[in-house]
């Protein structure tokens, strides 16, 4: 199909079959999803990937399929292929922050004379969230670990993603705000396979026991069909309470709230908290976020600090401003951008949230030719340029990031991210003295900001993060030899 028609299908098809309305009825009771209540072209594109898959004709002829034999086991694919799975390691950092210390290290010493902690990750996607917790504990108690009992539950609609979460495998994208040095402690890298044709990276052992999945949807808290009763020290149920009505979000939390331990944490997304949750919790300020505990939970001082043993980070002396340029030996051409499309039906945000989408449930190949499909049309757009370095660095195409992530600071000489990448990029391909120059860029301009500031690009890290990791990268590059 040509790019038009295919935009011509995306913009109309949601319109011109007469049979839409009535499986987007059906879906959204089905799965409370009322994020498409105003989208019915992505929802149809969602619908339409299903019907082509089990040649359907159309949306009535789908809805038969769902309703017919075998309609559960297709439900439960649909289900999976609605629902925007966007999850990655330590996101949101400025949450992670608060959990490494002030929320962790509270519960640890307010659930010392039990050792028993239990925790839960409700809308966990492919698991980066609670393997991510599992992470931060296991540096919080050290060998102590083996003298607590430790719950950390993951819960998703969707069957994929558990599938994927109980794997723990995943691709560069997920990893993308981890260092080369966090790498190394929490995965071991692993061989190409289908889904992962350059190889990915497997979750720790120590780490992966610590988690276990369970298929659940969120509306099983307020219809009665729950069936993880029990309560929990910590309940994180971040950018999940965006698909439900109103009515739905309220009485989500409400059930939620119900389900923590006195003196217990509830984390959701940043775009997600309501003061009508003052009925049931108590909003807690901390820097870069806000947290909720049960209402009746007394107010005072902050819980004392109590931080892991992280590897020292490196002071290395800067080098002066310079531009990253391209190696003496296999130069890479920077793209000259042209001058953008006149009248283009996407805005470069709509691009990117498309091609974020994509990516996040895993459809890296798709998201990298959907964005090639619009690229031309974005030429002097540092960001879409950043991610098509980022999407070129999970498919493996070493040359192709390089270029990509050259054109993002050919636009943007202050890209932070980009420098980073690109360091990163020249480290692992063992292009040293570039690396250092990239690597030194990043640190240089991450150091002129607030140490709080989070990065345009980077996922909720920190300036202060990105120095940390930029000094242990040049360490590394510094130890490595010639």
């Amino acid at each position: 199909m040509t790019q038009s028609g295919e935009r011509l299908r995306r913009a109309t098809g949601a319109a011109v079959d007469p049979g839409f309305p009535a499986l987007k009825e059906r879906v959204i009771a089905r799965t409370g999803h009322n994020y498409y209540e105003d989208k019915d072209d992505l929802l149809y594109d969602r619908l339409h990937k299903r019907m082509r898959v089990r040649a359907v004709a159309d949306c009535a002829a789908y809805l038969a399929l769902l309703d017919g034999p075998g309609g559960r086991d297709e439900w439960a694919t649909l289900e999976a292929e609605i629902t925007i799975g966007e999850t990655f390691f330590f996101r949101y950092a400025e949450q992670f922050a608060a959990l490494r210390t002030t929320i962790l290290p509270g519960l640890i010493e307010a659930r010392a004379p039990s050792r028993n902690l239990r925790i839960w990750s409700a809308g966990c996607s492919t698991g980066a969230e609670p393997y991510s917790i599992a992470i931060l504990l296991r540096d919080l108690l050290g060998d102590a670990l083996a003298e607590w009992s430790v719950t950390i539950l993951g819960t998703d609609l969707s069957a994929a993603a558990l599938a994927t979460a109980r794997t723990a495998e995943y691709g560069p994208w997920a990893l993308r705000t981890l260092d080369t040095e966090e790498r190394a402690r929490w995965f071991r890298r692993t061989p190409a396979r289908p889904g992962l044709p350059h190889g990915g990276y497997a979750l720790r052992p120590a780490f992966r026991r610590m988690v276990r999945f369970e298929r659940q949807n969120l509306l099983s808290l307020i219809d009665g069909s729950e069936r993880n009763p029990g309560t929990f020290d910590l309940i994180l149920c971040r950018n999940v309470l965006i698909y439900f009505s109103p009515d739905h979000v309220n009485r989500i939390v409400r059930a939620l709230a119900e389900r923590l331990n006195p003196e217990g944490w509830l984390l959701i997304g940043h775009a997600e908290p309501n003061p009508a949750f003052a009925q049931w919790l108590r909003p807690v300020a901390l820097p870069g976020t806000v947290a909720y505990r049960p209402a009746d939970t007394p107010g005072g001082a902050p819980p004392p600090l109590l931080l892991p043993a992280m590897p020292a980070a490196v002071p290395l002396p800067l080098a002066p401003p310079q531009t990253v340029l391209p190696a003496k030996t296999a130069p890479v051409a920077v793209p000259i951008p042209a001058a953008p499309a006149a009248d283009h039906p996407l805005s470069p945000g709509d691009l990117l949230a498309e091609i974020r989408v994509l990516a996040d449930a895993g459809e890296t190949a798709r998201a990298w030719r959907r964005l090639h499909e619009e690229i031309d049309a974005y030429a002097t757009n540092p960001v879409l340029r950043y991610y098509e370095g980022l999407l070129a660095l999970d498919l493996g195409r070493e040359r192709e990031a390089e270029r990509a992530l050259r054109g993002a600071l050919f636009l943007d000489r202050g890209f932070i991210m980009a420098h980073f990448q690109l360091g990163l990029l020249f480290a692992r391909v063992r292009r040293r003295d570039e690396a250092t120059r990239a690597l030194d860029n990043a640190l240089r301009l991450a150091q002129g900001l607030p140490a709080e500031t989070i990065l345009p690009e980077g996922d909720g890290v920190s300036a202060a993060r990105l120095a940390d990791s930029a000094r242990r990268a040049l360490a590394e590059i510094a130890g490595s030899g010639p």
